[in-house]
């Protein structure tokens, strides 16, 4: 049986996200990394919306939605107990109250916005995070699980914005947090380069979050986990 085929661009949050529910449940899939000024026919033809990340299960179902592969490949196998620690209205303020204010605070020039003010509606949510995470080190209970995949890669792109300014906030506990996801094995190994695809050329087959036939001549290497150009 094929492989699963997923279409990623490597520091798209809602992309990270789905890779990190791929590793920690170990399915096997081929990664096509996309450059998004030349989208592939292939991913348009069985998702026409152009965004990523897009799954083709190995079925041939296709699932377009980053939370919906996340909870399909932790369907097959979820040996942490991801789903057990889920918590869909707080991942529905980062996907959308949060997500508003993040795109208009990174790009003032394509919204036409004032990006302090909604810098500052973003710190709100960045509060209720930190407080949430006084109380229990990750954001449903003490372990990591699925809410706190889905929510770092958007608060790690929150925090590269003016990184001077949000090491300088009162979040001793969100700040925390998010230095230790991004400093984890797991997410390390999501964040591996690879060229864009092109068809005809190497397959890149990823198992455990890593690819697993990477030849010494591709480029292929971890990228910097604290890289201003997120």
């Amino acid at each position: 049986m094929a492989d699963p085929i997923l279409y990623s661009f490597r520091r798209c949050p809602y992309a990270m996200r789905t890779r990190l529910a791929l590793a920690v449940s170990d399915v096997r899939y081929e990664l096509r990394e996309v450059r998004l000024s030349a989208k592939p026919n292939a991913m348009l033809a069985i998702s026409p919306k152009g965004t990523v990340p897009v799954l083709r299960t190995a079925d041939g179902a296709v699932i377009d939605q980053s939370l919906a592969i996340m909870r399909w490949a932790l369907s097959l196998r979820d040996p942490d107990g991801w789903l057990a620690r889920d918590d869909p209205a707080l991942i529905a303020r980062n996907d959308g109250d949060f997500k508003h204010h993040l795109d208009r605070y990174k790009y003032p020039d394509r919204h036409g916005s004032n990006a302090a003010k909604h810098r500052d509606h973003g710190l709100l949510f960045l509060q209720d995070l930190d407080a949430r995470l006084a109380a229990t080190g990750q954001l449903v209970g003490i372990r990591m699980g699925i809410t706190d995949a889905a929510i770092m890669p958007f608060v790690r792109q929150f925090a590269a914005v003016d990184r001077e300014w949000f090491d300088t906030q009162p979040l001793p506990h969100l700040q925390a947090w998010l230095a230790a996801h991004l400093a984890s094995d797991l997410f390390r190994r999501i964040m591996y380069r690879v060229a864009p695809w092109c068809p005809g050329e190497r397959i890149v087959i990823v198992e455990g979050g890593m690819p697993v036939n990477p030849p010494a001549d591709d480029g292929l290497r971890p990228g910097s986990l604290h890289s201003s150009n997120p």
